[in-house]
């Protein structure tokens, strides 16, 4: 089966109407706070992530050098501010997204600037672009986690008899 995908003509234009137009205003003031309170929490992240790398260091120097602990926290103080700083990095992107959407969205409509329109389309769209590749990602995490708790599972059961 054949299938077409109807585009408007662009000598026709795209027109928006007082009510399309009010809710994309809306959005990208929702978008700006979102956008905003996203720097705020990815700055509190990367705060977490120096804090648990040194509080893991400081675990290190106290615990016996040579004990499981002391290994442990002397690796996992950077392994877990490594953690936070990537997903700093990523709620950054995602907030950067979503605050040029809002901005743009709003001059676009405000001014009726289609460049404006088209730039915050064009964010929205890596914000969910983003989106969905993280989604496949965490998908496939999740499967080779599973298949490693069975893998797991099985060694340990043929090893209990």
């Amino acid at each position: 089966m054949e299938t077409t995908e109807n585009f408007v003509d662009p000598g026709a234009g795209l027109v928006l109407t007082p009510e399309a137009q009010t809710y994309l205003r809306e959005s990208g003031k929702w978008a700006n706070f979102l956008g905003i309170v996203g720097f705020v929490l990815c700055g509190f992240i990367v705060i977490g992530a120096l804090f648990a790398g040194a509080m893991m260091a400081t675990m290190a120097k106290l615990a016996p050098a040579n004990g499981p602990a002391g290994i442990l926290a002397s690796m996992g103080g950077g392994f877990i501010a490594v953690i936070y700083l990537l997903i700093a990095l990523v709620y950054f992107f995602f907030s950067l997204y979503l605050y040029q959407f809002g901005s743009k969205i709003k001059k676009g409509v405000m001014f009726g600037d289609t460049d404006q329109v088209t730039i915050a389309f064009g964010k929205l769209k890596s914000f969910f672009k983003l989106w969905g590749i993280l989604t496949i990602v965490i998908l496939c995490l999740y499967a080779l986690m599973i298949i490693g708790v069975i893998i797991f599972g099985v060694a340990a059961s043929s090893m209990a008899r």
